[in-house]
């Protein structure tokens, strides 16, 4: 029995450059579809959102004078990028996959509705939820937690390449010391960057729970949902 019925996966778009260092590796955007069909043949019914940054980040278009709203927009499209990848990748290996967007661009997706995300999740189809909110100022961060309570999830799950959270950046600090679980209350009170704070306070004001986990890991998203206790889960304590 799978520790959720329905997950909202948030996953990086710097996660999809693998070990070229830019853009999508192949190697890992198919990692990540077969650890994605792991849990949706399953029975889990999985959302999943994506950032942009391998491809285009809103802010770096500010550093060179861009204006702010239409940086952000680009990464929007980044994030689309990302998504028609994954839903690529799923499809490859016979996991039906659907794609809507908080920007509609026809033909490759359609417009994000909650009903109809909630339709398709039921019908057995994973749903990439690209575009962030559709607004500019918000990051996907923010666009993971409004999707994940738009669409009812149990969770939300962001993978990571780094197996949890931790005292300072296991990065830098080899002296880092991991959390198996934290309370929103706590995270707020260490300064712990997990998310940014819009969509961390959407979480602990809704209840909703964030697990931080190693997604580069082969297995890790199943066994999180085989209910092994690995990466950092963050509650209402």
């Amino acid at each position: 029995m799978a520790m959720f019925k329905r997950i909202l996966l948030k996953l990086s778009g710097e996660a999809l450059e693998g070990k070229q260092g830019y853009g999508i590796d192949p190697e890992r955007l198919g990692c990540y579809a077969s650890e994605i069909k792991s849990v949706a043949e399953s029975g889990v019914q999985v959302a999943i959102v994506i950032g942009g940054g391998n491809i285009y980040r809103g802010l770096q278009g500010v550093g060179v004078g861009m204006d702010r709203v239409q940086g952000d927009y680009m990464g929007m499209l980044a994030t689309l990028i990302n998504s028609m990848a994954i839903q690529a990748a799923l499809e490859t290996i016979g996991i039906h996959a659907k794609l809507l967007s908080g920007l509609a661009v026809s033909p490759v997706c359609e417009a994000m509705d909650r009903r109809k995300a909630i339709g398709y999740l039921e019908q057995g189809y994973v749903v990439i939820i690209a575009g962030g909110t559709g607004n500019p100022f918000f990051t996907t961060d923010s666009a993971s937690a409004l999707r994940a309570l738009e669409i009812g999830a149990d969770a939300l799950l962001k993978g990571t390449r780094v197996d949890g959270v931790y005292t300072t950046d296991p990065e830098k600090d080899p002296s880092a010391v991991k959390y198996d679980a934290l309370s929103f209350d706590e995270v707020y009170r260490k300064g712990l960057k997990i998310m940014d704070l819009t969509a961390f306070t959407l979480c602990k004001e809704n209840n909703l729970p964030v697990y931080v986990f190693n997604m580069n890991e082969q297995g890790n998203l199943k066994r999180l949902m085989d209910g092994e206790k690995i990466g950092t889960f963050v509650t209402q304590g």
